[in-house]
């Protein structure tokens, strides 16, 4: 069965092909570490590592790169505002670089607390500026550039096909009454190097063959990417705010360097996590949360993944507490269920095949999810455990995992009056007390080897 996925850059769905006979290229857009990065950052990231577990159940050998924007990152896409780093820094009265380190270090905390698996090579922007001024000095000594009194540009006009992937209408950009071009030959143009405005004031800046500065947003992308994967790979992943104007502009810089067309051949883009108005969740329209802000909320960051997976990457999953309890209980009642089941034969082909044609179909989580359910509640069906592990290999549910349950110093007590009522053979005391149990949070489940409390 073979696996098709959706392509941001021919708007279809089409069957996966790699440029090399079992080996991927993945390259994922990464984190600017200038702060925490919320849930709605983390449902993109959740996304990319359902596909590479995807192609890993397809048997592709993987290699996944993620780069990590600790420099460059403007607070305006247009070019302008400051740097998101050193505006971070001069907040907290830090370095940049500790900046950087701090909320990478968070950030791949979450990865672990949400089973994300991490990339082969994470690569900082820092430490990758020879890279990048070498494929500036390419796309200047192919034309491609021009100077202005803050930086070096590239000329989007030198290619026809210039904004193909966003199908963005160029020249409506360009007549548009508000556009606010300044020193720019179009609209479109981006900066690939930008200069100090004053020696010595940024904290990150670097000489180059135009002048002490820094590097533009994509620029980073184009040269690391290149470096880990080569002048043309297979899959590029990010939000589909990237879309307009990042995305194209990797696209732009690194087809004008490399004369490879497609530089990329699939692009993927996740839908955003909203609110129940439709609304993004984002830091500039506020209601979000980070994954130790749910913990407090007492929502294991796992019940946050299952919830991603209840709506397909490419749609936008409304968020709200009551949609995450409700997928709390559904992951803890899936959870004790696969807890009872003793069957260990072999993988039921079946239902193997059922979940295969739903990841198959362009990662399509919520239709697998159903399958998971009706695997699990079919009393006929055999090879439960096998079959339940083959998939969460591609779900990292960690759905076979017994929970380790914290029991209270109460729920301790009640439990110990329970087995003295039954031991007296006073049956409704006993009864009495684990609906107590109940009611406090807590299922009480009579084994072999005594009593066993789980969470609700």
């Amino acid at each position: 069965m073979p696996l098709k996925i959706y392509n941001t850059l021919t708007r279809k769905k089409e069957i996966f092909k790699p440029l090399k006979k079992r080996r991927v290229g993945l390259y994922t857009c990464g984190p600017t570490v200038y702060w925490y990065q919320h849930i709605g950052n983390l449902r993109t990231y959740i996304f990319a590592d359902i596909l590479k577990r995807t192609l890993e159940f397809n048997n592709y050998k993987v290699k996944q790169i993620m780069n990590v924007t600790d420099v460059g990152h403007l607070t305006s896409d247009a070019d302008e505002g400051e740097d998101k780093m050193e505006k971070a820094a001069a907040k907290e009265g830090k370095k940049a670089k500790d900046i950087a380190n701090y909320y990478l270090k968070i950030f791949k905390q979450d990865f672990k607390k949400l089973n994300i698996s991490e990339p082969d090579v994470w690569c900082k922007a820092t430490e990758h500026i020879k890279e990048q001024i070498e494929l500036v000095k390419i796309l200047e000594k192919k034309g491609f550039t021009y100077k202005t009194s803050d930086g070096i540009y590239f000329d989007t006009s030198k290619l026809k096909d210039y904004g193909k992937l966003a199908k963005l209408n160029i020249k409506g950009l360009q007549e548009g009454k508000r556009v606010k071009v300044g020193e720019k030959k179009n609209k479109t143009d981006f900066a690939l190097w930008k200069f100090s405005e004053k020696l010595g004031v940024r904290q990150q800046e670097w000489d180059s063959p135009w002048g002490v500065g820094f590097p533009g947003w994509h620029i980073e992308c184009s040269a690391m990417s290149s470096k880990y994967l080569g002048k043309q790979f297979d899959i590029h992943t990010g939000g589909i705010d990237h879309i307009p104007i990042h995305h194209t502009n990797e696209i732009a810089q690194s087809e004008s360097a490399f004369r490879k067309k497609p530089w990329v051949k699939y692009w993927m883009h996740g839908a955003f996590l909203t609110n129940k108005k439709g609304d993004k969740i984002s830091k500039s329209k506020g209601g979000l949360y980070t994954i130790s802000e749910l913990e407090k909320e007492k929502f294991e960051p796992l019940i946050y993944r299952y919830f991603c997976l209840t709506t397909h990457y490419r749609k936008q999953l409304i968020f709200s507490l009551e949609n995450l309890e409700t997928a709390k209980n559904s992951y803890s009642r899936l959870k004790n269920l696969i807890s009872e089941i003793k069957d260990c034969g072999k993988i039921n082909k079946k239902y193997l095949k059922e979940f295969e044609k739903a990841m198959n179909g362009d990662l399509n989580t919520p239709n697998a999810l159903q399958v998971l359910w009706k695997l699990v509640r079919d009393k006929k069906a055999e090879g439960k455990i096998k079959t339940i592990e083959k998939m969460d290999e591609v779900f990292g549910l960690k759905l076979l995992e017994k929970e380790k349950v914290e029991v209270p110093v109460e729920i301790k007590k009640l439990v110990e009056e329970r087995n003295s009522a039954r031991k007296n053979k006073d049956w409704k005391k006993a009864d009495e007390i684990r609906e107590k149990i109940n009611k406090l949070g807590y299922i009480l489940e009579d084994t072999k080897e005594g009593s066993e409390v789980k969470k609700k």
